[in-house]
């Protein structure tokens, strides 16, 4: 992203978001372009943690075929895709709520400014627009809000079956996972179903934005 590499040296001095936008919009980048680009970056998180889930789940199945062997190491590999799972959810989250903060002080900013037209057509053609991406945004924001409601009963049932491992490192564990990884696989099912709907809501949100 063209912009990337500013906006992360800027967000790094500025604390606050009303600061970071002010001064952003002195380089030229406006929110509707953090906007976009927070969408973008939120899209490409999902995909990645789609990737990140998927293998997590298979670590986990491949598990129930163990038949003695190293369960220390079996823990230590359940207990990587654990954290490696719960730090590409936490990046989901992180970029949900970058995109809510734009977004808000876009719709403010396009809100106050509808006041300052003296053309009836033009004023009524900008709340058109409004309208028209506010739809777009709710219903992308609702769909990544929902995969990130889909995260932590996935995340819940790993952490279980890491913790139960990590002190019963002995066959009894290697039979529990085999009931549980059921649940896990359809919890994982629902995720990546939502995943994949919230990264086609994103996609049609950058096209809008960018066509408009």
């Amino acid at each position: 992203m063209k912009h990337l590499l500013l906006m992360l040296i800027m967000g790094t001095v500025l604390g606050c978001s009303s600061a970071y936008y002010n001064t952003m919009e002195k380089f030229g980048v406006h929110k509707r372009n953090i906007m976009v680009d927070r969408v973008e970056e939120a899209r490409d998180s999902q995909k990645a943690a789609e990737k990140q889930f998927a293998s997590a789940l298979e670590q986990f199945k491949s598990v129930v075929a163990v038949d003695g062997g190293n369960l220390e190491s079996v823990y230590k590999k359940l207990n990587s895709e654990y954290e490696d799972s719960k730090s590409a959810a936490e990046d989901i989250r992180n970029r949900i709520d970058g995109i809510e903060s734009v977004a808000d002080a876009l719709f403010d900013e396009w809100e106050d400014e509808l006041k300052q037209y003296s053309s009836k057509n033009l004023r009524s053609e900008s709340q058109r627009k409004l309208k028209v991406t506010k739809t777009k945004y709710q219903q992308l924001i609702t769909a990544m809000r929902k995969t990130e409601s889909r995260l932590d009963p996935v995340l819940t049932a790993m952490n279980d079956q890491v913790l139960y491992l990590k002190h019963n490192l002995n066959a009894r564990a290697i039979q529990s996972l085999k009931q549980e990884v059921v649940k896990i696989d359809k919890d994982v099912d629902v995720l990546l179903a939502a995943i994949r709907a919230s990264v086609a809501e994103a996609d049609a949100f950058i096209k809008e934005m960018k066509d408009n």
